[in-house]
């Protein structure tokens, strides 16, 4: 990962607008672009976030989400993309589903369905993986049952 995705993933993490992020970016290097900046000074903006509070997770597994029905949406969707029904494998794809399908409905969708916490819009990003599972014919129920 390059730096500029890395402050980018920052940005969001640390729920930075467009004007503060502008803001901290020319305190830190003089400059509100990172086109212009060179290694030495996305390092400096890298080394600002961490300091309030982005903490880079570096490879290994995503850590799981806290909520069960936030991971059970993570299942739904891993069996999705096993049995060929959803192309993009993981978060990544996951995260794309509930842009594109909840957006208009819900206003404002998060970056990472990990962090959401309204119990009726998880219950609505189950209840959608669920139906399509029982459309492609993949069970959802625990215990082998048919999900129907």
């Amino acid at each position: 990962m390059n730096h500029n995705q890395l402050i980018n993933i920052a940005k969001s993490k640390l729920g930075m607008d467009d004007d503060t992020y502008r803001a901290m970016l020319g305190r830190v290097t003089g400059k509100t672009s990172l086109r212009a900046m060179d290694g030495g000074q996305k390092d400096a903006v890298l080394s600002e976030m961490k300091r309030l509070g982005f903490k880079v997770q570096r490879g290994g597994k995503r850590k799981a989400a806290p909520r069960a029905d936030v991971r059970y949406c993570h299942v739904l969707w891993r069996l999705l993309h096993e049995e060929g029904h959803a192309r993009v494998a993981g978060a990544k794809g996951l995260n794309a589903f509930v842009r594109s399908r909840f957006e208009g409905k819900w206003g404002h969708v998060p970056i990472d369905i990990d962090t959401l916490t309204d119990s009726a819009q998880v219950n609505d990003v189950v209840e959608a993986l669920k139906a399509w599972c029982r459309r492609e014919g993949i069970p959802t129920e625990l215990g082998g049952g048919n999900g129907r």
